[in-house]
């Protein structure tokens, strides 16, 4: 009983003081620590411990797990060279630089500094990424960020197991037996070579078992389950055999992820995406409250140790100090050297200076420090200067960053950009649907016709995300109405339901179908936005694609400025402006109701036309449907 209860209060704990820290503006995970410190010193609050199996076996597989769902494989293989670069070149620079500090200032022997090290050298996945989406950082800024704290991981944990085997302690939970102070140089590479490639090795054999089973799983609960094994699974599996744990769960969910749209069916997809959002967000913030309620014990142990509490605290700052001096000593050299030919100086130190200010610490420094054998030396102080180095680096770096970025001017696409590059791809696979749908004999016309008309729709929704006055599009009106529709649909069903006129598995049914196309509609609210900051310009590598994007002028002088010719003869409204590059013809898009820029070019045969809003310099080629 008092451990559901336990459970309970730390979720509603969780629930509640993240959506207090969401307004502020707080990272919740700082929220939730410094709740948790304060109630540690609260009478009759029970002193919960994390143990070293809890950590290594319960949160950091899920936890791990979750990150590589959210990773691309295609961007990692894509940015392998920079990832790889702040993923383990970092993390072993990072681990020996605080490994000389500590050495130094602690009485520890080299190995154990180098473990320290190790412990406090990994970003955090999540705080790294919510930062860099939220001030808006270059899409390839954030996922190299993404990569590394990903990737960064396995290397930190297993170099922290090399490090305790090669000091002669006992790796907690890991597999590890080397526990002999002797171990010779040979032995401990020969224990980090089997850690490195065993995991990986675990880890494709664990995606190739559950690929074979999804593959015979078509109910979503089922399929979510799995999911939820997964983890622990490759985690286990490896550990049995002194690999890498962490390396297997990361290798599984990449290969998984990757391969998720054939495997698993949609429904699958996204029962599995909702479920271990909330494990994530639970496991991440419930492990700072938890750390932030042992801080009494922490401290009366730090206390205990040969050295004092402000020694121990002064140590603390020393190594975060060198947490933040070491990555800025690396990133601004390697970007130099490995930085892409179009990027100019002046573009790659921007980019360098905020990549090495987003080195917030999080949840796998937190765990990965009560991993420490409980006979290691000053256990208590290295703790309590893992602890000091998470949060000062989430409020100094977590609050700065954006004040950095928005200085250097270092901005993350515009939206409208990412409409222009994700109508041509919609456009393309709804071009390659409906030449299989005409293929079919059989089918009905009057259908085809529909789902013509609707998938044309789904395209335009996405191009009515650019240009115009701020007035309404037929799009977002479709949205407020069938929204308000809905609404008075739902208050029906509630009605009859509770009157007790209908079946109730019949209107669980007609409500569940409901929620889905509500959700979308919603889903579709929120990135619908549009804005005007800068001018908008289309990707280079999608116009070298096209010869008549080649070939046809960037910019002729439109025949009017009065705006579409036809639908001015007509009185119809247009919603966006286009003009062919070939006569400077003015015509409306395909969202407006004549339809007349894409009838020009089916009149005369000119390929190319251009946006005319305000601020827009994008092309698109009718003929290649190639955006330019």
């Amino acid at each position: 009983m008092d451990l559901v209860l336990t459970l309970v209060a730390v979720a509603a704990a969780v629930i509640l003081f993240a959506r207090l820290s969401e307004p502020l503006g707080i990272p919740s995970p700082l929220t939730l620590l410094g709740v948790g410190v304060a109630a540690s010193f609260i009478p009759g609050i029970p002193e919960l411990e994390l143990s070293p199996d809890v950590v290594l076996f319960g949160l950091l597989p899920p936890l791990l797990y979750a990150a590589a769902l959210a990773t691309s494989l295609v961007d990692l293989r894509r940015l392998i060279t920079p990832i790889l670069g702040l993923s383990v070149g970092l993390v072993l620079f990072t681990a020996l630089g605080v490994a000389v500090v500590a050495s130094w200032l602690l009485p520890i022997d080299f190995a154990l500094a180098f473990a320290l090290g190790a412990i406090v050298a990994p970003p955090d996945a999540v705080a790294a990424t919510a930062v860099a989406r939220r001030i808006g950082l270059p899409r390839r800024m954030t996922t190299i960020l993404e990569g590394e704290s990903l990737l960064n991981d396995a290397t930190a944990l297993v170099s922290l197991r090399t490090a305790l085997g090669a000091a002669g302690l006992a790796a907690h939970g890991s597999g590890s037996q080397a526990g002999h102070e002797e171990n010779g140089f040979l032995d401990v590479a020969q224990d980090f070579g089997i850690a490195v490639f065993g995991g990986i090795a675990i880890g494709w054999l664990v995606f190739v078992v559950v690929g074979i089973v999804r593959r015979n799983l078509t109910e979503p609960p089922a399929d979510t389950a799995l999911s939820f094994v997964v983890p622990f699974l490759a985690y286990v599996a490896a550990e049995k055999i002194h690999a890498s744990g962490v390396l297997a769960v990361v290798t599984a969910g990449l290969l998984l992820a990757h391969q998720a749209p054939v495997l698993q069916s949609a429904s699958s997809r996204l029962s599995e995406r909702v479920n271990w959002a909330s494990i994530t967000f639970l496991l991440e913030n419930a492990v700072f409250l938890l750390i932030g309620l042992q801080m009494q014990s922490i401290i009366r142990d730090v206390v205990d140790s040969e050295l004092t509490l402000a020694r121990s605290v002064l140590i603390g700052l020393a190594v975060l100090a060198a947490t933040l001096l070491l990555r800025p000593l690396w990133v601004f050299p390697f970007s130099a050297i490995f930085s892409r030919a179009e990027f100019t100086p002046s573009e790659r130190r921007r980019a360098s200076a905020v990549s090495s200010w987003a080195g917030m610490r999080g949840v796998v420094t937190l765990a990965a420090a009560l991993t420490l054998p409980e006979d290691t030396p000053l256990r208590p102080v290295l703790v309590l200067i893992a602890l000091i180095v998470t949060v000062g680096t989430l409020v100094l770096q977590g609050f700065t960053l954006p004040g950095l970025a928005r200085r250097l001017d270092v901005r993350g696409p515009d939206p409208r950009e990412d409409a222009l590059v994700e109508a041509t791809v919609v456009g393309a696979a709804t071009g390659a649907g409906l030449r299989a749908l005409e293929s079919d004999e059989n089918a009905d016309p009057d259908v085809v016709a529909q789902i013509r008309e609707q998938s044309t729709s789904r395209v335009n929704r996405i191009w009515e995300q650019l240009g115009g006055d701020g007035a309404e599009t037929p799009s977002e009106a479709y949205r407020r109405l069938r929204l308000s529709m809905i609404g008075a649909e739902r208050a029906e069903l509630l009605r009859m339901r509770d009157a007790d006129e209908v079946d109730q598995h019949v209107l669980a049914r007609v409500l569940n179908g409901m929620d889905a196309e509500e959700a979308a509609l919603a889903y579709g609210q929120q990135r619908s936005g549009r804005l005007r900051e800068t001018p908008l310009r289309p990707p280079d590598a999608v116009a070298a694609a096209c010869e008549h994007l080649k070939a046809q002028p960037a910019c002729v002088v439109p025949d009017t400025a009065d705006g579409c010719h036809r639908c001015l003869e007509a009185g119809m409204q247009w919603v966006h402006l286009r003009m062919c590059t070939a006569c400077g013809h003015v015509g409306c898009c395909d969202s407006s109701p004549g339809k007349h820029a894409s009838a020009h070019f089916h009149d005369t045969g000119h390929p190319v036309m251009r946006s005319l809003e305000p601020g827009e310099a994008w092309r698109w080629c009718f003929v290649d449907e190639a955006l330019g």
